[in-house]
């Protein structure tokens, strides 16, 4: 029986026109990857209803591993997220004009969450593809962190399936409207992702190489 892998990406935010997280992840839909059949969703850069459109789509495809993409512009190499923290604290307004600040995103929930991915094995096979990538030690307190919490906690307490997140940087055409801002081309991007989700359904035991970082 063949794997279902979950893969989503968002909706433009903050006053661009696309988001390259959905502009590659779009292109994985029902491609087969590592043996895992890929089902690409779109999530709204919104509070809450990012997790409500994340949550129905677990509850409906019982998938095997659950990879989330993120935009982050500014950022020069793909950053494969290693830890969510449960806050919520908006530095400027979600697609709703939603702006939350330090506030829990579960009640009562740990104070954070790890990824449940092999995110050093994803590292090492992304650089010897001749990606650039490293391991990121923040994703953030704006959605994307959001719903890498929320995915995890979710995960946590239902199907226990593996889960996790990734940040991207903008593509070129982004990056021309935002001068001295690094990119890179949607192929590289999804040639990336190819080889997270094939890592991620095939490692079990991470590696244990350098992926910390000083500050």
């Amino acid at each position: 029986m063949i794997r279902t892998v979950l893969v989503t990406g968002f909706e433009p935010f903050g006053g661009e026109t696309v988001n390259p997280s959905w502009e590659v992840v779009r292109q994985l839909d029902g491609a087969i990857i590592g043996g895992g059949l890929v089902v690409a969703r779109q999530l709204p850069c919104v509070f809450g209803e990012s997790l409500r459109v994340l949550e129905a789509a677990i509850d409906e495809l019982n998938p095997t591993l659950v990879l989330a993409i993120g935009q982050a512009g500014g950022r020069s190499d793909i950053t494969v997220e290693r830890v969510a923290i449960n806050v919520d604290d908006a530095r400027i307004p979600d697609n709703r004009k939603q702006q939350p600040i330090d506030r829990p995103i579960i009640a009562d929930g740990p104070a954070a969450w790890f990824s449940t991915l092999p995110i050093k094995a994803m590292v090492a096979a992304m650089r010897e593809a001749g990606i650039p990538a490293s391991v990121s030690q923040t994703a953030g307190t704006f959605v994307c962190n959001h719903v890498m919490y929320g995915l995890l906690h979710k995960l946590a307490h239902t199907s226990g399936a593996r889960g996790g997140f990734i940040h991207i940087p903008y593509l070129p055409e982004q990056a021309a409207a935002h001068p001295g801002a690094p990119s890179m081309a949607a192929q590289t991007v999804r040639q990336a992702l190819e080889i997270a989700l094939a890592v991620g359904l095939d490692v079990e035991t991470d590696l244990k190489i350098v992926g910390g970082a000083t500050h």
